[in-house]
């Protein structure tokens, strides 16, 4: 069973529109049959809202499933109720990117690509800090939250289970100096730290480079049971965008082979790195 709460809930929820799919009946067939309204089965289905165990066990003994599956899907409906350990910050974290953690929590493979800033499982505390005050609308006290979230979020790299972790990132990303030369030094050679994890690999997409498949910053996550379907994530200033289905996930998966291929190698992206790294030591 998947571990985070957010989890859980996406589980749930395509379970919940498998079974009906499956009986051939509409949200609003459903809906009538148990005195409910349509847009009430719609929500349980696309996790916008919090569902009850009575509400799945009325739902299971509609569908006629088996015990077994009525309880695990209950199951699946009180663990979704609990918090993530991201969800005590409050307003650091916005609503939107609290779904995003969750998910990030339990995947086993992310591939990012990055064309703006460098990824945030890699970035230090003054980097980090740099990025959320500027321009931002948030008081000091949720800049600090929304800080140590992004960092406690690291630990997921060096977990016995980590995530198989595929990064590309813009030279731009690596260029642009946020804050000043001694805080992209550092950040920088945090860059170079983590990319020596078993699990993580990171690609400069070099300005050279021609034109490469994409149109701005995404991530893929991929999830160990075949059940929880890849996702894409793309955000923005205020909200953001999670893409399901085949189709997304395939173009997406295109594109960011694209980016790979047209990025340097592993190792010619690090020579890149150490060798900004030291116009910064100067």
């Amino acid at each position: 069973m998947a571990g985070s709460p957010t989890a859980r809930r996406r589980r749930l929820s395509i379970e919940l529109k498998k079974l009906r799919e499956n009986s051939a009946l509409t949200c609003a067939q459903v809906g009538q049959a148990l005195d409910w309204s349509g847009s009430k089965v719609n929500r349980m289905e696309t996790g916008s809202g919090r569902v009850q165990p009575s509400d799945v066990d009325a739902l299971c003994r509609f569908y006629g499933t088996s015990d077994e599956l009525r309880e695990f899907l209950k199951s699946l409906a009180r663990e979704a109720k609990t918090r993530g350990w991201w969800q005590v910050h409050g307003a650091g974290v916005p609503e939107w990117f609290n779904i995003y953690i969750g998910l990030e929590q339990d995947a086993s493979t992310l591939r990012q690509y990055q064309c703006e800033v460098l990824p945030g499982l890699m970035q230090t505390e003054a980097y980090a800090r740099e990025l959320h005050t500027t321009g931002a609308h948030m008081s000091a006290e949720d800049i600090d939250r929304a800080v140590r979230v992004r960092l406690e979020r690291q630990a997921m790299l060096t977990r016995p289970d980590a995530p198989e972790a595929w990064f590309v990132v813009n030279e731009g990303a690596v260029r642009n100096v946020i804050g000043d030369r001694e805080v992209m030094r550092e950040q920088l050679e945090r860059i170079l730290e983590t990319t020596e994890l078993p699990g993580v690999t990171l690609q400069v997409l070099p300005f050279d480079s021609g034109t490469y498949p994409a149109t701005g910053s995404f991530t893929m996550l991929g999830f160990p049971a075949p059940e929880d379907p890849d996702l894409v994530y793309r955000d923005g200033i205020t909200d953001a965008v999670y893409l399901e289905g085949e189709h997304h996930v395939r173009e997406y998966t295109r594109a960011f082979d694209g980016l790979r291929a047209a990025a340097l190698s592993p190792q010619r992206s690090a020579r890149l790195i150490q060798s900004v790294v030291k116009e910064y030591s100067k």
